[in-house]
């Protein structure tokens, strides 16, 4: 694969730090430069330390990535939301986990998009999961098919420029809901299990945005915009409030309304296309188990 930029700069400075400036990695140049890809300037093989002026063409060319032979193929279909040569988004079932455990190496979406790979017959077949979503939540599943598209989405991760909304349908006290309110309440480990997550005062700070989208008389939709990534931020913000998602067990959740998982799906991923520079959004319908409970309200 071929990345080409043109210099913009008066000042002289080394390719390695221009291509640190595009994003490219310490460990992406080694990968460059050990396993078969190659830097040029103006048409001409070059190295890292090459000095470039005002003007210059630098194209990289970075090695195919081969398939993790560990990661085994699962041929179930899938259905895609949008791809281009640098990301594929999904949409995820319930009841499917994101990647492999060591006691459940298949059935997952990475398994289900490595067979998508091979079936294109892709060069790149490395699977580079950039967003995951608990094994019961459904919706947007973002991957990049590339690792330099994985660098720079990770980069946006980390300035919280990708951008994930989602729908939840709640229960029990509904009516302290606003129509839009934040949720701050540290959570950390509850001792009592190796899963469960609860609010606690020595835990780490979490917000969560909410918006009230309909409400019935002991049950609401809301949408929802994490601004921090705690493990069941969701479930036990909401837990907390007295409004645990449906579904939801394990957080004291109504499990009599017609859905048995929590009623949580991804609607909505944004984020800036690092190589085109377009805003790219991206939506999901409800999921229909969660559909039939609204259009009940």
């Amino acid at each position: 694969m071929e990345f080409v930029w043109t210099v913009d700069k008066k000042e002289s400075q080394q390719v390695k730090y221009f291509l640190k400036e595009q994003g490219v990695s310490k460990g992406l140049l080694a990968k460059i430069k050990f396993q078969g890809g190659k830097i040029e300037v103006n048409q001409i093989v070059e190295n890292a330390l090459f000095k470039l002026s005002y003007g210059d063409q630098v194209k990289i060319t970075i090695p195919d990535e081969q398939e993790h032979e560990t990661l085994l193929c699962d041929e179930k279909p899938i259905t895609i939301v949008f791809e281009d040569e640098h990301f594929l988004i999904v949409e995820k079932p319930a009841g499917v986990a994101s990647i492999p455990a060591q006691y459940h190496p298949n059935g997952t979406m990475a398994n289900r998009v490595k067979a998508y790979y091979k079936a294109q017959k892709y060069k790149n077949q490395v699977i580079h999961v950039v967003t995951r979503l608990d094994r019961d939540t459904t919706g947007l599943m973002l991957f990049a098919k590339h690792g330099f598209a994985h660098a720079l989405l990770d980069q946006e991760l980390r300035k919280k420029a990708v951008v994930k909304i989602y729908q939840a349908l709640v229960g029990g006290t509904v009516s302290v809901l606003k129509d839009h309110g934040t949720i701050q309440l540290p959570i950390g480990r509850d001792l009592t299990s190796l899963l469960k997550r609860k609010v606690v005062e020595t835990g780490q700070s979490a917000e969560t945005e909410y918006w009230l989208e309909n409400r019935g008389a002991d049950k609401a939709l809301v949408s929802i915009q994490l601004h921090t990534g705690r493990t069941h931020q969701i479930r036990v913000h909401f837990e907390a409030i007295g409004c645990p998602l449906l579904g939801d067990d394990m957080y004291g959740g109504k499990m009599d309304q017609q859905i048995n998982r929590q009623a949580l799906h991804c609607c909505q991923l944004s984020f800036t296309h690092p190589f085109t520079k377009k805003k790219l959004t991206v939506t999901s319908p409800l999921a229909e188990d969660m559909k039939k409970i609204v259009d009940q309200f």
